[in-house]
C-alpha cells in the first residue's frame, strides 16, 4: 500500500496522532500487550488452589463420606481443604500483587511523536496511527512500516530464526512477501541492532504476528533446574504414596475392615504423605525472597531466577560500571606524536554532537567536555551518518561547514580507524602524508603505551567529501588518521573487596569486554586481579567449541570480543557445568543476557538487554549482586527447608501406621484426625519463607539434589519411625491404651514431633546454637499448644475423636518428644558427619562450607 493510501487510512500525518485521538484509540483497541499483565484473578486464583491433585484426592474423600452419609467427615475434610485453599489464596495473592508492583517499576517506554511533538509513554500505550521513533538497543514495540531509515539494522531472530540482523528501508513490498521479504516493515518481538528508523504503527498487541504467533503456541518459558527438581520430587512422592496407599488398602480389606473407612483411610494416608501446601510455599518463599532483594536494590523479573542467582558459581561481566566508576570523562585528544591538539578534540566533538545512534557514555564524556568549553556546533549542518555497528566500530558524521566544505568525520576503536585510513596529519600541519609501516608501528605503540596506563583510546579521521546527501559505510575509505581521543574510568575503591566476597561466596569473576587488552589488563590489576590469564576475539574466532570450552574455564580476561563471541563464552561456560551468570546492559549484551543461567541487566540498560535479563539491578554495582546471590541463597535454603523436612516427617509417619495399621484391630489414627495433623503441622510451614539462614548456608553455590533429598527423608522419616514403634509398645503393651487414647496419645506425638523436628532439623548446627525467625518459632508455639488443649476442648475433641489424656499418658508424651528431639539432633549430626560431595559438583541440602574457588579457575 502506498505510504499516503496507508497514513490517510489511520487518519494520521507528520505530526502524529492527537492526544484525545490515541486515548480513543485505546480504550478502543485496548492496551499494546500481548497478555494480562496485572496477574491472575482473584477468583481464578482462589479457584487454582483446588487444581492441586493432592486437593482432588481429598475432595474425593469427602465425596466418599458425604455418600456413605459420613456428614461429619465430610464436613471436616470440606473445611480443612477450604481453610488450606483460603490460606494458600491469601498468601499467593499478597505475593502476586508485590511482584507485579516491582515490574511496573521496569515498564518500558517509547518515544512518540503526538501533536507534533516528540514524548516518551509506556510501551502498552501504543495505538496505531501513532508515530514512533526506533534507535539502536529499542525493542520494536509493535508491528508499524518505516517512513525513514538511517542505516536500519533489525534482529528478527525471535520470528524468522535468522540470526543476523536485517537492513530495513522504506518502500513497498508485495502483498503475499514472507516475513523475511518485508524489509519496509518492522514487528514486535524484533530489536534495533543499529540505526535510526521513522516508524507508523499499524499493527498492536495480540494483533501483531508476533501475539498472533504466541496465541497459537503459548510457549512457555524454558523450565528451569529448580522447576525439574520440582517436578521429579513429585513423581517421587507420587510412586512412594501408591505402594503405600495400595498395600494399607489391600490388608485393611484382608482384615475385613468396612470399605468406606479403609477407602477413608487410605486417601487421608496419601494426603497425609504428601506436602500439599508445596506449592504455596514455594511461591510464598520465592515471592517473599523477591521483596527482599528488591529492597537491596535487585528486581526479580522472573521468580524462578532466584533459585539459579543462588546456584551461580561463575560471573561474567564487563568492566565500564562494574569495576570501574561508570563517570567516563575526556582525558586530552592527542595527536599523532602523542602532544595535546585541539583539532582531534574538535573532531571528536563533531562526531559525538552529531550522532544519533546508540547513546554511549564515550559520546556523553565528548559532549560534556564541549559544553564545558563553551563548544557548540553552530556553523556546521550534518549531511549524513553511518551509524556504529559492532563489526566496523566506527561512526561516522557527514558535516558542512559554513565555508560549504564537505567533510566526513570518523571515531571508533584504534585498530578499526586505522584500517581505513591511508594517511596521517602530522604534528601542526593542514595535509596528511602516506601511513607506511613504520608510522603505523609508531601509532600502534603509542596505543599500547597509553592503554597500559588505564586509557582508553579512540581514533579519529577525516576525509573531504563531494557535496552529497547519501552516505554508506562503503565510503569509509582512504581517510587521513588525526589523532587520539583519551578517556579515563577509574576503577572503583571497593571494586577489589566486591571480587573478594564473591571469591568468598564460591564465584569466580570473569570479565568479558570489547576494549583492548592493555587497558583492560590495566584494570584487572588495579582491581587486584594480577596477572590474569587472557583470550582475545581473534584467538577465540579460531577455537571450535570444544576447544573454547577447555580454555573458557581458565581464562579470566576475554579483550576485543565480539557480541556473538560473548554469547559462545557463556555456552561454553556452562558447557562445562558451571552455573553462569551475565552482567550487561548494552546491545552487545543480549545475546550472552538470553543463554545464561541469570541474566542480569541494570535500571538504565537498553531495552533490548533489560527484556533479555532475569534480574535488575537499580545500582551497577558489583556488592548489590552479592548481596542479591545470598539473598538467592536464603530463599532457595528456606524453601528446601520445607520439602525436606515436611516430607521426613509425612514419611516417617505413614509409613509407621502403614506397619502398625495390621496389626491393631482398630485404625491407629482415624481419617479426619490424619488431616487435621497434616493441617496444623503445615501452618508454621507458611513462616519458613522469614526463616533465618545459618552464613555457611549462603557460603557456596547451592543446587537441587533429588538423591539427597530422598536420603534426608529417608534417614530421618526412619528415625521419626522408630519413635512412633516406641510409642505403639508403651501404648499397647504397658498402657494397655483402647482405640480413643491409643488415637488420641499418638496424634498428639505424631503432631508434637513434626513441629519439633521443623526447629531441629532446620540448620546444620546444634538447634540452640541457631535461632528461628521469630514467625516461625511462634506459630510452632501455637500450634503445639492448639495441639495440647485439643484433647481437652470437648466441643472439638469429641469431633475428631479425641479423648482427655491422663496425667501418665500425658507426660509420656511429653517425654517421647523430648527424647525424640535428642536423638534427632544426633541422627543430623551423623548425617552430615558422614555425608561426602562429589569433586566438582554443587550440593544443595545445608551445604557444608567449602573453600572458595580461585577467580578464574574451575570454580
Amino acid at each position: 500500500m502506498p505510504e499516503a493510501t496507508l497514513l490517510a487510512g489511520l487518519s494520521t500525518g507528520g505530526a502524529g496522532l492527537a492526544t484525545e485521538e490515541a486515548a480513543a484509540r485505546l480504550r478502543l483497541g485496548g492496551p499494546n500487550k500481548l497478555r494480562d499483565d496485572e496477574g491472575v484473578s482473584p477468583a481464578r486464583l482462589f479457584l487454582r488452589q483446588f487444581a492441586s491433585p493432592l486437593v482432588l484426592i481429598l475432595l474425593f474423600g469427602a465425596g466418599v463420606s458425604l455418600a456413605l452419609s459420613e456428614w461429619v467427615d465430610a464436613s471436616i475434610i470440606l473445611a480443612i481443604v477450604l481453610g488450606s485453599a483460603i490460606l494458600g489464596f491469601w498468601q499467593e495473592y499478597r505475593a502476586s500483587r508485590a511482584v507485579l508492583a516491582l515490574r511496573d517499576r521496569l515498564a518500558l517506554s517509547a518515544r512518540v511523536v503526538r501533536d507534533g511533538v516528540e514524548r516518551i509513554i509506556p510501551c502498552t500505550g501504543i495505538v496505531p496511527g501513532d508515530l514512533v521513533l526506533l534507535s539502536a538497543g529499542n525493542l520494536v514495540p509493535a508491528d508499524g512500516r518505516i517512513l525513514e531509515a538511517n542505516d536500519f539494522l533489525v534482529t528478527e531472530a525471535a520470528l524468522t530464526g535468522e540470526s543476523l540482523p536485517v537492513e530495513k528501508a522504506p518502500g513497498s513490498a508485495m502483498a503475499d512477501a514472507t516475513v523475511a521479504a518485508r524489509t519496509n516493515c518492522v514487528f514486535m518481538g524484533s530489536s534495533v541492532r543499529s540505526g535510526s528508523a521513522r516508524v507508523l504503527i499499524v499493527a498492536t498487541g495480540p494483533r501483531t504476528l508476533y501475539g498472533a504467533i504466541a496465541a497459537r503456541l503459548r510457549l512457555d518459558e524454558p523450565e528451569t533446574d529448580f522447576a525439574r527438581g520440582i517436578r521429579q520430587f513429585g513423581g517421587m512422592l507420587l510412586r512412594v504414596m501408591i505402594v503405600i496407599v495400595l498395600g494399607v488398602l489391600t490388608v485393611n480389606q484382608l482384615l475385613g475392615r468396612p470399605v468406606a473407612e479403609s477407602l477413608l483411610f487410605a486417601v487421608a494416608l496419601a494426603v497425609g504423605l504428601s506436602p500439599e501446601l508445596l506449592p504455596a510455599i514455594v511461591s510464598i518463599t520465592l515471592s517473599a525472597g523477591a521483596r527482599h532483594l528488591a529492597r537491596s536494590g535487585v528486581i526479580v523479573r522472573r521468580l524462578e531466577a532466584i533459585e539459579n542467582l543462588g546456584s551461580l558459581d561463575i560471573l561474567c561481566t564487563d568492566k565500564t560500571g562494574t569495576l570501574t566508576e561508570g563517570t567516563v570523562s575526556l582525558a586530552d585528544a592527542l595527536d599523532c606524536a602523542g602532544h595535546p591538539c585541539r583539532r582531534v578534540r574538535e573532531a571528536g566533538y563533531v562526531n559525538a554532537a552529531l550522532e544519533t545512534g546508540i547513546a554511549n557514555p564515550l559520546d556523553q564524556a565528548l559532549c560534556a567536555a564541549a559544553e564545558a568549553e563553551h563548544w557548540t556546533a553552530a556553523g556546521l549542518s550534518k549531511r549524513g551518518e553511518i551509524p556504529y555497528d559492532f563489526e566496523r566500530r566506527r561512526l561516522s558524521v557527514l558535516v558542512e561547514d559554513a565555508g560549504g566544505g564537505v567533510r566526513m568525520v570518523t571515531k571508533g576503536a584504534v585498530i578499526d580507524i586505522l584500517s581505513v585510513c591511508t594517511a596521517f596529519l602530522p604534528p601542526g600541519a593542514d595535509i596528511g602524508r602516506p601511513l607506511d609501516e613504520t608510522m603505523r608501528a609508531a601509532l600502534d605503540a603509542r596505543f599500547r603505551a597509553q592503554g597500559d596506563t588505564g586509557l582508553r583510546l579512540l581514533g579519529v579521521a577525516e576525509r573531504r567529501f563531494p557535496a552529497t546527501d547519501r552516505l554508506d559505510r562503503t565510503d569509509e575509505h582512504d581517510m587521513t588518521f588525526l589523532g587520539f581521543l583519551a578517556f579515563v574510568d577509574p576503577p572503583k575503591p571497593d571494586a577489589a573487596k566486591a571480587l573478594g566476597d564473591l571469591e568468598r561466596l564460591g564465584i569466580a569473576v570473569k570479565i568479558l569486554s570489547g576494549d583492548n587488552r592493555h587497558v583492560t589488563a590495566h584494570v584487572a590489576r588495579a582491581v587486584g586481579l594480577g596477572e590474569a590469564t587472557m583470550l582475545t576475539g581473534s584467538e577465540i574466532s579460531t577455537m571450535s567449541d570444544r576447544a573454547l570450552v577447555h580454555h573458557a574455564r581458565r581464562t579470566q580476561l576475554f579483550v576485543e570480543i565480539d557480541p556473538e563471541q560473548k554469547e559462545r563464552i557463556v555456552r561454553a561456560l556452562r558447557s562445562a557445568g558451571h552455573a553462569v551468570g551475565y552482567l550487561g546492559d548494552g546491545i552487545n549484551d543480549a545475546p550472552a543476557l538470553h543463554v545464561a543461567d541469570v541474566g542480569i541487566s541494570v535500571e538504565g540498560a537498553v531495552d533490548v538487554a533489560r527484556e533479555s535479563a532475569d534480574i535488575i539491578l537499580l545500582r551497577r554495582d558489583l556488592d548489590v549482586l552479592r548481596q542479591g546471590v545470598a539473598d538467592g541463597r536464603r530463599t532457595f535454603a528456606n524453601t528446601l527447608k520445607y520439602i525436606a523436612i515436611t516430607t521426613s516427617a509425612n514419611f516417617g509417619n505413614m509409613v509407621s501406621m502403614a506397619m502398625v495399621t495390621p496389626l491393631l484391630p482398630f485404625l491407629p489414627l482415624l481419617p479426619k484426625q490424619i488431616l487435621l495433623n497434616n493441617f496444623l503441622s503445615d501452618l508454621p510451614s507458611m513462616a519458613i519463607s522469614t526463616d533465618r539462614v545459618d552464613p555457611e548456608q549462603v557460603a557456596s553455590p547451592q543446587r537441587w539434589n533429588l538423591r539427597e533429598v530422598q536420603r534426608f527423608m529417608i534417614v530421618f522419616g526412619l528415625v521419626s519411625s522408630a519413635f512412633d514403634a516406641l510409642t505403639f509398645v508403651l501404648l499397647l503393651m504397658v498402657l494397655h491404651a483402647d482405640a480413643p487414647l491409643f488415637q488420641t496419645m499418638w496424634f498428639l506425638v505424631s503432631l508434637l514431633t513434626e513441629l519439633v523436628v521443623v526447629l531441629v532439623v532446620r540448620t546444620r548446627r546444634t538447634a540452640i546454637r541457631s535461632r528461628p525467625s521469630a514467625t516461625l518459632l511462634w506459630s510452632s508455639v501455637a500450634a503445639a499448644g492448639m495441639a495440647l488443649l485439643l484433647p481437652y476442648s470437648d466441643g472439638f475433641a469429641s469431633l475428631f475423636g479425641l479423648v482427655p489424656l491422663p496425667p501418665l499418658m500425658l507426660a509420656a508424651a511429653i517425654a517421647i518428644v523430648i527424647a525424640y528431639a535428642a536423638v534427632t539432633e544426633a541422627a543430623k549430626r551423623f548425617f552430615f558427619r558422614r555425608r561426602r560431595v562429589p569433586a566438582g559438583t554443587q550440593h544443595s541440602l545445608f551445604p557444608r562450607r567449602r573453600p572458595s574457588p580461585k577467580l578464574g579457575g574451575a570454580g
